[in-house]
Order: structure tokens, then C-alpha cells, then sequence
């Protein structure tokens, strides 16, 4: 602790954590001012670290490493910057990611949801846990038309989590059922964070997407698996089995929302629509069924979805402007080949990178949202994983369910709030309740890494790959 005088004469105290970001920041810089030789890296980093420290948001921490770097220690012009502000977010693909968010935020407000779930339940509901199995069967078929694991945990969460209360689930049980499936909504396609890997990779987003269906299925299965182990353990409750006219009932009355698949998907692989103009497909029809056919969204609420889905695109297309800067950064000064010729000269092979690549992002989880791991990670990582021989799709998919991982646990997991706020739980017990699904996602994320054969099997079936 070490304190100050102000003129007023008050004694004004600084405690070390608010002094962290100052050293970070300051020590790499007085060092190669008194002349020691301090690799460029290192000094890029800790700017990045020191300034994400101080409470700034990611997007804007990302800028002014990037400006303050160009300007304190290299000549490029400023100008350039400028340019590469508009230039970076010049792609087709990046214009899917406003659509698909406009798409889930329609479904969610739209009656879909409730309809996917009473389906689920009649299918799966006569099982141990089976209001939780229709949890998990629910987010798995609203993951596949929303892109977006929050809007999974609010669309489903708000209808399950209390009816399983109702019906006598502890509150831990429904929490960490739909806090941790909710994170299905990024690894079943379409994907947002699989858009921005692909625009940040340049890989096809396609192939990206239909290599995520059978990892997807997997996940959802495990998960399934534990919620009725833990379900029939606990000896929780069960519905009556529904006949098949009932099933048949709630399939016709979701029909609507689960075409939404077909179009995307089936548009895709089809040839008929690139990804960005199916996602731009997914969000006129989702406005098509949630006002004119299921009608559970009167046009006067329109305009505010549309302008919330606005707001969220303006953040994420900030992200990514300055992430693109950065990236831009992080080429120039040549730091990713680096990276691989050290990774190379130190003997590291494929099984000691893909282990070193997860450590990484995990510990990223803790402290930022996926958008910006991605953003930030992936041009640093993937031409170390194309020099080792790692398939580009297989690598992608591996940092998606890095990213899963990551939104269902401290300190910024957003599934994990979001959930919170639905089940009225603190963040330190809803923790404490994902823990058993938590640990079979970590479980998935070893097979994944290791076993490319379950995300490449499908793309290559279908000849998007080779």
C-alpha cells in the first residue's frame, strides 16, 4: 500500500492491484529505454494486459495497443491505421453475423422456443430427469437457428428453469442443465464464433459450419447422458409418457421453427446460398414466422428488435475492427511465424501444441469473451497449426468448444450470468451446480483435440474438404 498527499492535505491511498496494470505496462518500456533488449512481443503485450487491467473494454484495449505501438516505436504511418479500419472489416462473410443475430433475437421473442421444448419434452420427458433431457434436447434444436449461446440460455431457460422448479428439480439441477446445453448454440451451426474464426482465418465458413453438426451431436448426447445418470441417481421426477399423437402434435407445431435448419444448412451444402446470404435467408424467415405465422410477436414490437440487434452488431463489429488492427500488428512484426519456428526448434509436436492451444484459451476464458479470443488468438495460433500439419476446419472447431468451456465458468462466463440472472442464483453456487456437466465438457474438448476424424468425417463425406 503506498499513498499520496493531494493539495487538500487528505492522504489519498493506492492499493497493488490498481498498481498492477502501471508495472505491466511500465517495466518492458523502461527497460528498452535504458537499453536492455526487450523482444517487440513482449512489449505488445503487456500493453495489451496492463490496459485490459484497468477495467477498459477489450475492443478499445485492442486499439490503443495497436496506435501506441505503431506510434512510439515503428514509422508506419497513422494513415495506414485508418485504412485498415475500413479495409479489415471489408469481407462478405462478416455481414452474416448481424443477420444471424437479428434471426435469434426474432426466434427468442418469437414463441419458437416454447414450441421446441414442449416437442422435446414429449419425446424425451418420460425419462429420468426428463424435463431436464427436454432442456438439453431444446437447446440442441434452438442452438441449430439461433448462432448464439446467450440467446439459448434466455430463450430455453426462461421456460424450463422454472417448470422444473414447479415440478420439484432443485433449482442447482435446472441451473446447470441449461447454463452448460445453452453452449450449444455456438458449436451447432450456424455459429457466430465460427464466422468470426473463418474471417479470421480466411476458412470457409461452409465447411466450418457442417463440420460442427456431428461434434454437436456428441456434446448434446454426453450432456444427456449425465443429466439422466445424475437424474436417476437423485431419483428425480417423471413425466408421463406422451402417446405418439401428442408427439406428433408438438412436431407440427415446431415445424416452422425447426425448417429454419433446412434452410440454413440445406442452402448451404445445396450450392443454393453462400453463408452470409443464408444467414441473411435465416433472418427474413424468422421474422416471417415469429410475426405471421406463429404470431407471438405483434409488429409493434419490431422496431426494438431491430434495434437491439443493431447494438449487438455495433459491438461486435468494433471488436472486430480493432482485432483486425491487431492481427495486422501481430503480422507485421512477424510474431506469429516466430511463435512456430520456436514451437518448431523446441521440438513440440502436434499432441504438445493442440495441449498447449487448450491451456491457453481456457485460461483466456477467464477473462474474455469469445468474439475477442478468437479474434485476438487465432491469427497467432493458426500458422503455428498449419505448419504442424493440423487440418484448418479441425483447429477451428477445437476453438469453439474451447470456447463453450469458457462461457460456463468464472469470472466472465456470460451463459453463467445470464443464467444466474433467470435462476435467481448467486454466481458462486451456479458455479458450484455446472461443475458435473462442466467436467463432461472438458471431457468432449480432450476428444475433439485428439481425435480429428469426429469433426472432419462429415465435410469430407460431403466433399467440402479434402
Amino acid at each position: 500500500m503506498s499513498a499520496t498527499m493531494p493539495m487538500d492535505g487528505t492522504v489519498k491511498t493506492y492499493s497493488w492491484p490498481g498498481l498492477l496494470p502501471i508495472i505491466i505496462i511500465g517495466t518492458p518500456l523502461l527497460l528498452k529505454a535504458a537499453g536492455v533488449a526487450v523482444a517487440n512481443p513482449w512489449i505488445i503485450f503487456a500493453l495489451l494486459i496492463g490496459l485490459m487491467l484497468t477495467g477498459m473494454p477489450i475492443s478499445i484495449s485492442l486499439g490503443l495497443t495497436v496506435l501506441t505501438y505503431l506510434f512510439f516505436m515503428t514509422s508506419v504511418p497513422i494513415e495506414s491505421v485508418a485504412l485498415k479500419l475500413f479495409t479489415g472489416i471489408e469481407k462478405f462473410e462478416i455481414m452474416a453475423i448481424p443477420f444471424f443475430i437479428l434471426a435469434g433475437n426474432f426466434l427468442t421473442h418469437g414463441g419458437v422456443a416454447r414450441r421446441m421444448i414442449n416437442f422435446a419434452s414429449a419425446m424425451v420427458g418420460h425419462w429420468y430427469g426428463g424435463l431436464g433431457l427436454a432442456g438439453v434436447v431444446a437447446c440442441a434444436l434452438f442452438a441449430a437457428v439461433s448462432g448464439s449461446s446467450p440467446a439459448t440460455v434466455v430463450a430455453i431457460g426462461s421456460i424450463v428453469l422454472p417448470a422444473m422448479v414447479r415440478q420439484g428439480f432443485p433449482a442447482r439441477f435446472g441451473a446447470g442443465v441449461i447454463t452448460t446445453s445453452g453452449a450449444l448454440g455456438i458449436l451447432i451451426p450456424p455459429s457466430i464464433v465460427m464466422v468470426m474464426y473463418a474471417v479470421a482465418t480466411n476458412t470457409s465458413v461452409g465447411a466450418l459450419f457442417i463440420a460442427g453438426i456431428v461434434p454437436g451431436i456428441v456434446l448434446a448426447t454426453m450432456l444427456g447422458v449425465i443429466t439422466w445418470y445424475r437424474a436417476r441417481k437423485f431419483d428425480y421426477p417423471r413425466q408421463p409418457a406422451s402417446s405418439w399423437a401428442e408427439r406428433w402434435r408438438t412436431f407440427r407445431q415446431s415445424i416452422w421453427g425447426l425448417l429454419l435448419i433446412i434452410v440454413v444448412i440445406g442452402g448451404i451444402y445445396t450450392g443454393i446460398f453462400t453463408p452470409t446470404e443464408a444467414a441473411a435467408m435465416s433472418a427474413v424467415y424468422a421474422f416471417f414466422v415469429a410475426v405471421f405465422v406463429y404470431r407471438d410477436m405483434p409488429l409493434s414490437k419490431v422496431p426494438k428488435v431491430l434495434l437491439d440487434s443493431a447494438n449487438m452488431s455495433a459491438m461486435l463489429l468494433y471488436i472486430i475492427t480493432n482485432a483486425v488492427m491487431f492481427s495486422y500488428l501481430m503480422t507485421s512484426e512477424n510474431i506469429p511465424q516466430e511463435l512456430a519456428a520456436w514451437m518448431l526448434d523446441k521440438g513440440l509436436g502436434m499432441v504438445a501444441f493442440l495441449l498447449f492451444v487448450n491451456v491457453v484459451l481456457l485460461l483466456a476464458g477467464n477473462v474474455m469473451e469469445p468474439s475477442s479470443i478468437v479474434l485476438i488468438m487465432a491469427p497467432i495460433l493458426f500458422p503455428v497449426a498449419m505448419k504442424l500439419g493440423i487440418d484448418p476446419i479441425h483447429f477451428g472447431i477445437m476453438m469453439t468448444v474451447n470456447m463453450e468451456v469458457g462461457m460456463c465458468h468464472p469470472p466472465v462466463g456470460l451463459n453463467l450470468y445470464v443464467a444466474s440472472g433467470i435462476a435467481k442464483m448467486g454466481i458462486t453456487e451456479l458455479t458450484i451446480a455446472v461443475w458435473p456437466w462442466l467436467l463432461t465438457m472438458l471431457v468432449f474438448l480432450v476428444i475433439v483435440t485428439y481425435w480429428p476424424w469426429l469433426t472432419l468425417f462429415l465435410p469430407r463425406a460431403l466433399g467440402m474438404i479434402t
